[in-house]
């Protein structure tokens, strides 16, 4: 699979090359009506403005990685976001905090902070995708969120037509979800961490990377050690780039994780009952967090599981559905989604929800 950064920076008008599929890690979509690039905020800002000058609807794109687009494509403006780089804005004896480029790769922002002794992030090694999109949807893996080390997101606000700062108390964190997310007001432009300056990881919180460590929850562990055994079990779920393993030609988990109040989590049990105990985990206000990959796999959805056009559940992890065949359409993925969603619905009275952003297509 290509890089989805490794593509042309200039403006054409070829349909070609404004083909969106070039763009997402699920190599799917049709064409944007007009394809432009931003090496910068202000370019962002600038191309943003112009879009709205024409009266035309704006999609940003960056890693591509959290995005389904639909095969009639984008009648509208999509902007590249190609800004780089960051710079230490604070910083004290026991941390820093980093401004960071919406378009830096996310992957390669914690390869940084590991190598220089900077603790907070290194168990989000391996996810795909730009900086700017890690506080869109609260990105988390293997214990850690964002929101933990978010100090604020400098944004373009589209209503006031101005950049400002949206502290982290205003970003509505939740459960992969923010103020942000499926909103058209903010455009990401940078964003904020704060990280430990300490040779180790944050105490290791999800019990399969601590008996990959071969620690116990709680431990804390140097962050090389954390960072490499999160990328061994990312890609041995296929949740790392790879040109060589169509599993990867994907969003990542297609699902999240559901949220039941407490009645729906005990209906649940019962309808579970002859296949033993869900996997769960309590959460605030007495709700629980149930497996998506638990629910879609005893609903008989195994891995592998294939769909039209050659589209699948992925053969090493149960929520990644992939373009495995490289050809197929964006409807054949949905179809797959589709009838994933209403198996388990029928199975266990809960319903999925999609985790990436959907882009004229609907599950």
């Amino acid at each position: 699979m290509p890089d989805a950064y490794a593509q042309p920076t200039a403006d054409t008008d070829s349909a070609d090359a404004r083909s969106l599929a070039r763009y997402t890690t699920l190599r799917l979509g049709g064409a944007a009506n007009r394809l432009v690039t931003a090496a910068s905020a202000e370019e962002i800002v600038q191309r943003v403005r112009e879009a709205h000058r024409r009266d035309e609807p704006v999609l940003l794109v960056a890693g591509g990685s959290n995005l389904v687009i639909g095969d009639v494509g984008f009648d509208g403006t999509v902007v590249l976001v190609r800004s780089r780089g960051f710079r230490v804005v604070a910083e004290d004896a026991d941390t820093v905090t980093l401004r960071v480029s919406a378009g830096e790769p996310w992957d390669d922002l914690v390869a940084t902070t590991v190598a220089n002794g900077w603790s907070g992030v290194e168990c989000l090694s391996g996810i795909p995708g730009s900086a700017g999109a890690t506080p869109i949807q609260n990105v988390g893996a293997y214990g850690q969120e964002v929101a933990e080390t978010i100090t604020g997101v400098q944004v373009y606000d589209c209503h006031e037509g101005s950049v400002s700062r949206i502290d982290t108390a205003d970003c509505g964190f939740a459960y992969r979800s923010s103020v942000f997310r499926y909103s058209d007001r903010w455009v990401v432009l940078s964003v904020d961490f704060r990280l430990h300056r300490s040779p180790l990881s944050t105490p290791v919180r999800y019990a399969e990377l601590a008996r990959a460590l071969g620690v116990e929850v709680g431990d804390r562990v140097p962050l090389a050690d954390a960072r490499d055994t999160v990328r061994r079990l990312r890609a041995g779920k296929g949740m790392v780039l790879d040109p060589t393993d169509p599993d990867t030609r994907s969003v990542g988990s297609f699902f999240t994780n559901p949220v039941l109040d407490r009645p729906a989590y005990e209906l649940l049990r019962e309808r579970a009952a002859d296949l033993g105990e869900p996997p769960s985990w309590p959460g605030a206000g007495d709700v629980v967090k149930v497996s998506a990959a638990w629910l879609i796999d005893k609903a008989g959805f195994a891995k592998g599981h294939p769909g039209p056009e050659g589209v699948a559940i992925s053969g090493k992890h149960t929520l990644a559905l992939t373009n495995r065949s490289g050809t197929a359409s964006t409807a054949a993925l949905i179809t797959l989604a589709r009838e994933i969603r209403d198996g388990v619905h029928d199975r266990f009275g809960v319903t999925l929800r999609p985790e990436p952003v959907l882009v004229n297509c609907v599950v």
